[in-house]
Formats: C-alpha cells, structure tokens, sequence
C-alpha cells in the first residue's frame, strides 16, 4: 500500500521513472517544474512554443493544484517565527469601549494593549454583577432537552455519513482499474506511431478524449449521486427527527464537511486520471512535483483515502507536507483549550445570550425597532466573545490538535484577519480551508473557461451561502434564508470596501478595519442569533406557547402567562 503523504524534508530532486515509464519530478515548485528548466525528454534547450503549451496545460489542471506544498505553523502558535500584528483588536476595543474611550489618561495610549484590555474587563465586570443580581445563577448541568432519539440518530449518522467516502473510493477504483487497462492500449498504439510528439501539444487524441469523457460522465454522476445523497438524507434526518439544535448542528457539519471531501476526491483524481492517461511531457509537467512521492492510481487505496478523511483540510491531495513525529504535550495543551474554551462559550450563552435573547421576543413580535436595534446593540458585544472564544477553539485548539495527531505539517488554517481592512480580505483570511476549497474546486475551474471574474465569485457565494443556511436552518428546524441572505449580501459589501484594500494611507486601513469590525459585530451575527432565535421560539418554545394561549383566551378558555 502506498503511502498518502511526503515528509517535509528529504526529497532529493532527482528524476524517477515509475513502473509504467512515466517521467517524474520529485522536487521543484507547485507546478512540478523550474521556469529555468532547460532540458526536456531529449535533452534539449525548452522552447518558448512549449512553454506557453505547459502554461495552458496548467491552466487546465486547476483540481490538482497543491494548496498544501510546505510546512506552515499557524501565526498565534508559539511555532511561528513572525509575531502577528494585533492593531485590529485595538481598533475592536476602542468601538466596544466606545464612549469610554475619551476618558482614558493619556498615558493609556503610550501601552494601549495591557491597558485596554484591563479596562475591558472591569468594564464589563459591572455587567457580570448586574446580570446576576438581575437573574441570578442560570447555569444548570441537569438542565438540557437532548432526548434519547436525538442522541441514538447522532451517533448513527456520525457512522453512516463517512461511508459515503468509502462509496467515493469504490467508485474511484473501478475508473483506476479502468485507466490502467486504456493505459495499456493507448501505449501499445503510441509505439507503433514513430511520428507521434512528446511536447503534451497533440494530447489526447479525438478518441482519447472521446473515452475519457464517456467514463467521467459515468463516474461523475455516480459522485453526484453519492454526495447527493449524503446531504439530502443527513439534513432530512436533522430536519424532521433530530429536535436539539446542537446535536443537528454537529451532525450537519460533519455531512457538510464529507461532501466537500467527496467532491474534492472526484475532481482531483479526475484530473490526475487525465494526465495519467496522457502521459506526454507537457501533461505531466502541469501535476505539482510534490505528487511524485505517490503518483496516480498509486493513491487509490483505503489508506490514501482515511488519512484525508481524518486531516484538518477540505482539499484532496495524494501527498501532504508531514511533520516528523507527534508532540503528545502539544495535543493535550491544544484539547484542554477545546474543553475550556467551550465550557465558557456555554456559560455565556446560558447565563448572558439566553436572557438578551428572551427578553427580546416580544419586541419583535411587536416590531419595536428601536427595542429590536437595542437588543442589537446589547446582544452584540456578548456574541462577539462567544464567537471570537469559538474561533480559538476551532482553527487554533482543535485543528491543530487534530493536525498534530495527523502529523499534517500545513497548519496554515487561518492569517489575520483581524487586521482586515476590507471584508474581502476578511472572507479570504479568517477560515482558509473553505477558502482554498472554494478557489481551488469553483472559482480557478470556472475563470479557466472563461468565466468573468464576478460571475466565478457569484457562483462561490452562491453557493456557500446555500451551505450556510443548511449549516444553520436545518438544525433549528427553520430555513428562513437569513443565513443565506446575510453571506449572498456578502458580495456587495465586499464590493463597497474593495477600493480600501488599495489604500496605502494608515488612515485608509483604519477605516475599512473599523467598517469591517462593525458590520461584523452589529450587523451581521446578532440580527442572525435573534432570528433564528426567534424562529425556533415561535416554532417551540415561549412564542408558540403565548400564541397558543392567546388563542385559547380568545375563547374563554384559558390565560396568557407572560414572557420572561
């Protein structure tokens, strides 16, 4: 079996010639090839004719890309070399502070980030008190809703969805046994033609093509149907038998996340199964160096496939940068900042965001806007560190936890965003495994073909926007299209911000950071928490309860207990 991964050291750059008399590089640049490589298959100089060819080649091969090619530390790891900047955070403390702001001594600008955050916390500190004394200790252990079912139906779909991986692998298998026995027939066809070329500019031939594209088609739409399935089954189980939001969330992420992988795995080996098929020079020089350590159909094994299942990224490749061992000390730092981090994510969520929450109900039931915007504004600061604590825990407790354990070198799951000076530059920092998912698999394939620039980032959104509202309408019982809507509308703000990504002015940064923060923290979060809130309320809880006793108080038959 061979293996699926690279060390990130030791790869000598020599030339190997695989079983099947492929050329192969094993070191060199994403490409697979120098821009100063001078010889080709028969020694000589490489023309600028063959040039452009391997640069169309490449452009043809945009589902191979190698998004992971070395190895990267994650910037608020201590195994960085470059400490990151934090000037983003400042600006995020001056707009939370606020009013408060004027009335700090001057010397407070001199060591701003000690002292800002100092009068963060006793500043909020008043509110923790008047939260308690208000409605005191909200925080029970004993107190959920995860019936038996949900948790039965959870853990049966966490076995069931990657199975669907397994299905991908099968099917991949029968398209690699296939290219294997076309692979022999083709090359005992290329022997007996002394004319034919070796530059990659007459590959594949009309009939190659025409049997490549007869069994992608099949292959394609047995992935389709596979994936398919996946999600479709998943969210109807969520949507219509599992009741507790956090259980349906987990299990929609862990579907969501199998069919990115699924897909991945199908495009790449598509593209990998052309070039194999086409073994000319400019072909194989479009494949990143990097896969020589496993070249296709070597990675077609169980192997191959369960390490991808298990690495912290969307994107398929048959090699990754590898690390040399496991730290054991380093994954249980990483996991004790997961169990903390979220033991606190729900504390504040119990005790702080479900009374603001509550409490704002009736308000819009009433469409009181201007109480609706002041939940806003309350519900906003609270949602902000709930969503910043679940951000450490994710990209740089558990990933890096899980990448430890995988030994995958690239942890490069994020840069900072914070320091975002537009909301462009937000989307394209803040989670970099769906960013490159999305570039790699939409975007690049689709400006390749032609597609406009705004047509290719309309697709993404697009469709990232309908991944979101299945991430956070199906587990709530409530496809309303507030999550949909709030990342379509993405586009447009992006739009509005993009000249400030250009600006070279500290001022100019300044203010599209400070554009940024705020339509974050207003805007975009708490309105989403409030309506899907509210949603499941009117659908559950206190809001379907009131209007049930309306209606029977309507009728003399009953009372209308007030909300809390």
């Amino acid at each position: 079996m061979s293996s699926p991964t690279a060390t990130t050291t030791g790869l000598d750059p020599a030339v190997h010639t695989s079983n099947d008399n492929v050329i192969r590089r094993t070191n060199g640049p994403e490409n697979g090839s120098t821009p100063n490589d001078k010889a080709n298959a028969g020694g000589e100089p490489e023309t600028e004719t063959k040039r452009h060819s391997k640069k169309a080649l490449r452009s043809k091969y945009r589902h191979v890309e190698a998004v992971h090619s070395q190895s990267r530390p994650s910037c608020l790891s201590h195994d960085t070399t470059e400490s990151p900047s934090f000037l983003g955070f400042r600006n995020l403390m001056v707009i939370v502070l606020g009013k408060h702001w004027e009335s700090l001594p001057r010397f407070c600008l001199v060591s701003w980030p000690s002292v800002l955050t100092v009068f963060a916390v006793v500043g909020n500190l008043r509110l923790i008190i008047e939260n308690i004394q208000k409605y005191g200790v909200l925080i029970c252990i004993g107190c959920h809703d995860f019936r038996k079912s949900d948790i039965n139906r959870g853990l049966l779909l966490y076995f069931l969805i990657p199975c669907h991986l397994f299905i991908a692998y099968i099917i991949e298998h029968y398209a690699a046994v296939q290219a294997r026995a076309e692979r022999n027939v083709s090359a005992s066809e290329q022997n007996a033609k002394e004319h034919q070329h070796q530059d990659g500019t007459n590959s594949p031939t009309e009939e190659q093509h025409r049997k490549f594209q007869s069994t992608w088609k099949l292959v394609r739409l047995l992935h389709a149907i596979n994936v398919t399935t996946a999600l479709v089954l998943t969210s109807y189980v969520v949507y219509y038998h599992i009741h507790h939001p956090l259980i349906g969330t987990l299990t929609e992420v862990h579907a969501i996340v199998v069919w990115l992988k699924t897909a991945s795995y199908a495009f790449t080996n598509r593209d990998l199964r052309h070039a194999y098929l086409h073994p000319a020079r400019g072909e194989l020089d479009a494949l990143p160096g990097l896969y020589a350590e496993c070249p296709y159909p070597e990675n077609i094994t169980m192997g191959n496939l369960c390490y991808f299942w298990w690495a912290p990224t969307l994107v398929y490749q048959p090699v990754y940068p590898r690390t040399a061992k496991i730290r054991w000390s380093f994954v249980a730092k990483r996991c004790g900042e997961v169990i903390c981090l979220s033991v606190f994510i729900w504390f504040l969520s119990a005790q702080y965001a479900t009374p603001v929450l509550r409490n704002s109900l009736d308000k819009i039931a009433s469409l009181d806007i201007p109480s609706i915007v002041e939940r806003l504004l309350k519900l906003s600061t609270i949602s902000l560190i709930i969503w910043l604590a679940g951000f450490f825990a994710l990209f740089q407790s558990f990933l890096n936890a899980l990448a430890e354990v995988t030994r995958f070198a690239d942890r490069s799951f994020y840069d900072e965003w914070w320091n975002s000076e537009s909301l462009g530059v937000y989307w394209r920092t803040w989670n970099k495994p769906v960013y490159q998912y999305f570039k790699r698999h939409v975007y690049s394939p689709m400006r390749s073909r032609g597609w406009s620039n705004a047509t290719a980032s309309l697709a993404v959104f697009f469709l990232s926007a309908v991944l979101h509202e299945l991430l956070v309408g199906v587990p709530t019982h409530n496809l309303i299209g507030v999550a949909f809507l709030g990342m379509f509308l993405q586009l447009p703000l992006i739009q509005f911000t993009k000249p400030l990504e250009k600006k070279t002015s500290p001022n100019g940064k300044l203010l599209g950071n400070i554009i940024f923060w705020v339509s974050f923290t207003i805007f975009g979060q708490p309105f989403a928490a409030l309506m899907y809130f509210y949603a499941w309320q009117a659908k559950y809880g206190s809001v379907s309860k009131m209007a049930t006793s309306q209606q029977l108080v309507q009728q003399g038959q009953g009372t209308c207990p007030p909300l809390v």
